[in-house]
C-alpha cells in the first residue's frame, strides 16, 4: 500500500492511515495522501490494461492494504457515451455522459461504498451508522451485508421507497425521520456518541471519497489521458467533484496527465442551492439553506461539510456553480431518454439542464469537449415519470 498518512486540509495536520479516525481535531474532513512518486515507479498506463475493468484496478491508488479486505461487486469502469444528438440539438456536438446507473446498487454511490465498506473491515469495525437521502445508505447496507459489518440507515422519511428497501433488504437496520437528511444526520452523531459505533457520514471518514474520484481516473483513462474541457457534477454533499478534483491533481502530480484541468461545474436545484449562493457571493464557505425541497433528492443537502473543498474545486479550475428548477430537471430527463435512450436519474438531469444554460450564456463553447455525470439510473425514481397509456379490450384495434 502506498498510503503516506491522512491529511487535514483545513490546517495541514496529519495522522496514521491505520488507526480508526474520523475527522481532524480541528473539525475539518481528513484526506487520504500517497506517495506517488513511488506509485509512479512501480505502476504505468500500460499495466491498467490487462487489469479487470472495476475501480480497483486502480488499487495502488487506493487506501486498503490488504486485497483480502476488498469487497468488491463489480462496480467501476462505467461507460462514457457520447450524446450525439443531444449535443447536436442543445450546441454542443463534443457532448458526452459517463452512465453511473449500471452500477451495483444502480448509483455511483457503490464507489464510496466499495472502498469506505473494505476499510472499515481493514479497520475491524464491527457497527457503523450513517444519514441519507436514500442511495448511499442503500450501497453501505448491501456492501456491508457483503463485509459482515452491521449498518444502521437513517433517512427521511420522504426518500425515495426503492433504497429503503435496498436497506431492508440487505439486513440493515433502518430508520425514518421526520425531516431532512441534517435532521438524520444529528439522530446518528447523538447513536455514535451512545453507543460507540463509526459514524460514516459524508466526509466524516476519509474513504468515501477515495472511491468517488475513481470516476476521475476513468474518466482521464476514458478520454486515453487527453482531458476534456469541462465536467458537470450534480452535487449535494460534494463528494463526486471533490473526488474528481483530487484524482486529477494525483494523475498530474504522478505525470500521467498535463496541462489545464477541466473546468468543473457544481449542478444544484433552485430548492436546494447553497454551493450556487456561495460562489455567487465568491465565499469560500456556504451556509444553510433553510426550508430545502427538491425532486432531485439526492442533491437536497441544506449544508455540506465538506463545502469549502467543492468551492476550491470550482475556483481553482475555473469553473462555476448552476442552479436549476426542478421543471427543467424533468424536461431534461425525458430529452435524455427520448433522444438518446438513456434513463437517468433526476440528478444526472440536472447535468443537462446547467449546460443548455451554460451554453446559451456562451460560458460553454460549441467546440468544447463536455461531460456529463449521471450518477445514478432512472429506474430508482420511478415516481418521476408520469405515464397514462389508453387501455385496450383484447377486441379493440390500434
Amino acid at each position: 500500500m502506498y498510503v503516506s498518512r491522512l491529511e487535514c486540509p483545513k490546517c495541514s495536520a496529519t495522522y496514521d492511515s491505520e488507526q480508526i479516525i474520523q475527522l481532524c481535531k480541528c473539525g475539518a474532513p481528513l484526506l487520504v495522501r500517497y506517495d506517488l512518486e513511488k506509485i509512479k515507479e512501480n505502476l504505468s498506463k500500460e499495466d491498467l490494461l490487462a487489469r479487470k475493468p472495476d475501480l480497483w484496478r486502480y488499487r495502488e491508488l487506493l487506501p486498503v492494504k490488504n486485497e483480502e479486505n476488498i469487497i468488491c461487486l463489480g462496480e467501476g469502469m462505467t461507460p462514457l457515451l457520447p450524446m450525439r444528438k443531444l449535443g447536436s440539438e442543445v450546441g454542443v456536438p463534443h457532448l458526452y455522459m459517463k452512465d453511473e446507473g449500471i452500477i451495483p446498487t444502480g448509483t455511483f454511490k457503490a464507489r464510496g461504498a466499495t472502498v469506505g465498506v473494505s476499510k472499515a473491515k481493514e479497520l475491524g469495525i464491527e457497527v457503523l451508522a450513517m444519514p441519507t437521502n436514500g442511495n448511499a445508505g442503500a450501497a453501505w447496507a448491501v456492501y456491508c451485508a457483503a463485509a459482515g459489518i452491521k449498518a444502521v440507515i437513517v433517512m427521511p422519511e420522504d426518500a425515495p421507497p426503492i433504497p429503503r428497501g435496498e436497506c431492508a433488504i440487505a439486513g440493515a437496520s433502518l430508520y425514518l425521520v421526520k425531516g431532512l437528511i441534517s435532521d438524520a444526520g444529528k439522530i446518528v452523531a447523538r447513536a455514535v456518541a451512545d453507543y460507540g459505533w463509526f459514524d460514516a457520514s459524508t466526509l466524516k471518514e476519509p474513504y468515501r471519497i477515495e472511491g468517488k474520484k475513481t470516476m476521475g481516473l476513468e474518466i482521464a483513462e476514458q478520454f486515453a489521458w487527453q482531458l476534456p474541457d469541462v465536467i458537470l457534477y450534480p452535487t449535494g454533499g460534494g463528494v463526486g467533484i471533490i473526488g474528481i478534483y483530487k484524482a486529477l491533481l494525483e494523475l498530474k502530480e504522478m505525470g500521467w496527465i498535463s496541462g489545464k484541468l477541466p473546468r468543473l461545474v457544481a449542478v444544484q436545484a433552485t430548492g436546494c442551492a447553497p454551493i450556487v449562493r456561495a460562489w455567487e457571493e465568491k465565499k469560500t464557505e456556504s451556509e444553510f439553506w433553510e426550508n430545502a425541497e427538491t425532486m432531485a433528492f439526492g442533491i437536497t443537502v441544506p449544508k455540506a461539510l465538506g463545502d469549502f473543498l467543492v468551492l476550491d474545486a470550482i475556483y481553482k479550475t475555473d469553473g462555476c456553480a448552476v442552479a436549476v428548477e426542478d421543471s427543467e430537471i424533468l424536461q431534461a430527463e425525458e430529452m435524455m431518454a427520448s433522444r438518446e435512450g438513456t434513463f437517468v436519474c433526476p440528478e444526472g438531469a440536472a447535468t443537462l439542464s446547467a449546460t443548455i444554460k451554460l451554453v446559451d450564456s456562451g460560458w460553454i463553447k460549441a467546440d468544447e469537449k463536455v461531460v456529463l455525470l449521471n450518477t445514478g439510473s432512472g429506474l430508482k425514481y420511478p415516481e418521476t415519470v408520469l405515464s397514462q397509456p389508453p387501455v385496450l379490450t383484447p377486441e379493440d384495434s390500434l
